[in-house]
């Protein structure tokens, strides 16, 4: 087949896609020897991270200083052609992440060394010779891709890659920061971009743009749907009790988020305040900094998308609040206010305890009718935590009278490892409380990893040090605290047994939360090593070297009838009593596997419809395809009844997947008829 039809064909077979960090250390060549792996894992697509001439050293790709090369240190164009050309050969694809929004300002960058390039590509304040930023990284400067010459010469080898059939999909970043993201997206589309995903952050309730002719996100709403629904709203008034006496701040997450926001557009971004109020058209009412910082932390969305008709303060407005709600937000708040960690993630609400099954539902209902392709994430490079981490965080919602207990004696028998620095003790106590959750989120960890996230929680906070204000002295005597907790051996004995008993309740939302990302309308996509155990916080953490050969062993390892869709009646289930038991770790490979092959062999049923089924509270059920898929999931709500009867089940002979068992089944059943009692989920193919 020519390029078009072979990556027309490839979009057919759009199954899960893989993200892939290439690095320096890791490049082209590097994910090309995992092709074999991640085909028999069953994915459909590389999903790599951003692949043009960075700088020197580059550990991201975000920093490109030249779009018209492929990166040098990954291999070249060379080595991406091959890459492609072997995944092709394995009936694989490729999606490239691309940076439109902004490149590198520095003399590596021939388009900002150049001053009649740097006028012409990138966005300069006239008055000041400032450039528009991306966030508040000086570094990063925003480039004009709203001229259709500037977007010509910087997407020109990207466009030629995609029409070659090399790169079967973009993922755009950062779209927010364009002047007009709906004519970009549009442009990407009649110069033949057919799959395209962006990384927008939506609002609880909000949805993308109906005129932006894209596949859909990057998957951060699902992230925070699916964990909802294993946050027990019953455990709320303990949590919330608890982070009040801890914090004495009584103060919802919303007042804390609109706090931070103002600080941020009022410091961090007076330079785009200053701008804005030398904009034409800028109302007299908003005219003073003041009055525009007020007005950009008001935002309750990321942004508007009023068309660049609007004029040049409207256009400028909407590319500034972006940063102001991502810094405020994400980047503040999420570290100040500490009720339930697990709830402090990329695009997430904080101050929303858990997410009713009707809403689930009707998420779902809604991405199958308007954006069945969207992808479905439950980890990235810039989630908070790994799906691991958050989900030991989030249980504790589950057992919260056990988690006050623990909680309050070791916040007073903490005191002894705290330092006194001007009269107070550090770390305070929001500080030592967002230490233990953390603590019970990652166990067990290296002291230097601990060290460094800790550094980072603190000065994204910005309460007691900051990036701009390092106070090292406080900063270690926080660590130093970590540090002593973490090596006091009653501490660690109590924690440990408190993990052992998170251990059931954790597996279980674990494999609810991946049955649903491989099952649910969408499609799949998988972190870099999240397909097994992965106990990973913020970046550069979550960026760390994979144990790939770990992960490949462990596959090969598993029962024959994981990744073929099902089980059979002469081949055991994975939990039958031929079966040994399994870690976290496998548990989530051999799911992954199971639920990939499913959608390998059965893709209709993915692309059909989405139908829940009456369940009450307490499960999550629905049916796929024209009623040849049911998938159920037990959820944890200690207000409801545990065990619903499940109605309008079709009547007929079923097989449960993964466990390779056949059986009838009919009109209204207990949903612990339907579930694995260990794993609280059942996946039945219809026969």
């Amino acid at each position: 087949m020519m390029g078009g039809a072979a990556r027309a064909a490839r979009a057919r077979g759009l199954r899960a896609t893989y993200r892939l960090q290439l690095t320096p250390q890791f490049g082209f060549a590097d994910a090309a020897a995992l092709i074999p792996y991640l085909r028999a894992l069953g994915v459909s697509h590389l999903y790599l991270s951003p692949s043009l001439q960075a700088r020197a050293g580059s550990t991201h790709g975000y920093d490109v200083v030249d779009p018209t090369r492929i990166s040098v240190d990954r291999g070249g164009e060379a080595g991406l052609r091959a890459l492609a050309e072997r995944a092709h050969a394995a009936g694989m694809g490729i999606v490239l992440d691309v940076v439109p929004n902004h490149m590198a300002a520095c003399d590596e960058n021939r388009f900002w060394s150049d001053r009649a390039l740097r006028e012409r590509f990138f966005d300069i304040d006239p008055v000041s010779g400032r450039h528009r930023r991306f966030f508040d990284v000086d570094e990063l400067a925003g480039v004009r891709v709203e001229d259709p010459e500037v977007f010509d010469a910087t997407h020109r080898l990207v466009l030629e890659l995609v029409a070659e059939g090399v790169v079967d999909g973009l993922r755009i970043d950062h779209p927010d920061g364009l002047a007009d993201p709906t004519g970009y997206l549009q442009a990407l589309r009649e110069r033949g971009v057919g799959c395209v995903w962006v990384e927008k952050i939506l609002a609880t309730n909000e949805r993308l743009p109906a005129q932006w002719p894209v596949s859909g996100t990057v998957g951060y709403e699902f992230l925070n749907e699916a964990l909802g629904l294993f946050v027990d709203p019953a455990g709320e008034a303990a949590l919330t009790g608890l982070w009040v006496h801890v914090s004495g701040d009584p103060r919802p997450f919303g007042a804390h988020a609109f706090e931070a926001k103002l600080e941020q557009a009022l410091t961090t971004f007076a330079p785009e305040l200053e701008r804005l109020a030398h904009a034409e058209r800028v109302p007299d009412a908003v005219a003073g900094p003041a009055c525009l910082g007020l007005a950009l932390a008001s935002s309750p969305v990321y942004r508007t998308y009023e068309p660049p008709g609007a004029g040049e303060f409207i256009t400028r407005f909407q590319q500034t609040t972006p940063a102001v709600v991502a810094k405020g937000i994400e980047d503040t708040a999420h570290y100040r206010y500490g009720r339930l960690l697990a709830l402090n993630e990329v695009g997430g609400d904080p101050g929303r305890f858990g997410v009713a099954v009707e809403d689930f539902h009707a998420a779902c209902a809604e991405r199958a009718a308007r954006h069945p392709l969207s992808l479905l994430a439950t980890m990235t490079h810039d989630t908070k935590r790994s799906l691991d981490t958050r989900t030991r965080i989030a249980v504790l919602s589950q057992v919260p009278q056990r988690w006050l207990g623990f909680a309050q004696r070791w916040l007073a028998l903490g005191d002894r490892h705290c330092t006194e620095l001007d009269g107070r003790l550090a770390p305070d106590p929001p500080e030592r409380y967002f230490i233990l959750q953390t603590l019970v989120g990652v166990w067990p960890i290296e002291p230097e990893r601990l060290d460094a996230y800790l550094e980072k929680a603190l000065r994204e906070a910005k309460r007691n040090t900051s990036w701009v204000a390092p106070e090292r002295d406080y900063e270690q005597a926080v660590k130093r605290h970590a540090r002593e907790l973490s090596a006091d051996g009653a501490f660690r004995a109590e924690l440990e047994a408190l993990l052992a008993e998170l251990e059931p309740l954790t597996l279980r939302a674990t494999l609810g939360q991946l049955a649903l990302k491989l099952t649910c309308p969408g499609v799949p996509d998988i972190y870099q090593g999240d397909e097994h155990e992965l106990l990973a916080l913020v970046d550069p953490d979550n960026r760390r070297p994979v144990d790939f050969a770990l992960r490949r062993e462990h596959l090969a390892r598993l029962p024959a009838g994981a990744g073929q869709g099902a089980g059979s009646a002469s081949q055991p289930g994975i939990h039958s009593a031929a079966a040994p038991p399994l870690s976290l770790g496998d548990h989530k490979l051999w799911l992954t596997a199971t639920l990939l092959g499913l959608r390998e062999h059965r893709p209709e049923v993915f692309t059909g419809p989405y139908e829940p089924l009456p369940a009450g509270e307490a499960a999550c059920v629905f049916m796929r395809g024209e009623r040849e898929l049911l998938v159920a999931v037990a959820l944890p709500r200690a207000a409801a009844d545990a065990d619903p009867l499940v109605q309008g089940v079709p009547v007929g002979r079923w097989r449960e997947v993964l466990s390779g068992v056949e059986r009838p089944l009919d009109g209204e059943l207990p949903l612990s008829a339907l579930v694995d009692g260990r794993l609280g989920l059942g996946v039945y193919e219809r026969l």
